[in-house]
């Protein structure tokens, strides 16, 4: 075993691996190759819903959808932090 992590010995051999498995891709049946991702922070720590955040919620699910309906590989990724 090495004793150090050499990222340019690694990483190509995993890229590939990656790309040929089709990990990079969000959606099953996607027709096209464009993607469209929104990647959602958690809420701030405020402990209160209110509408904007129905208002936002909702908005991102029809933009999402409606990419899909497009044919776009479509992610739409819940929890990023900010």
């Amino acid at each position: 075993m090495e004793t150090r992590y050499l990222p340019q010995d690694v990483e190509p051999r995993w890229q590939r691996a990656w790309e040929k498995e089709g990990l990079y891709r969000a959606g099953a049946g996607a027709r096209r190759a464009e993607t469209y991702v929104i990647c959602v922070p958690p809420p701030n720590v405020t402990g209160e819903l209110h509408m904007g955040h129905a208002l936002n919620g909702s908005i991102q699910d029809v933009l999402v959808r409606w990419h899909r309906m497009q044919g776009y590989d479509t992610l739409w990724q819940p929890g990023y932090d900010h």
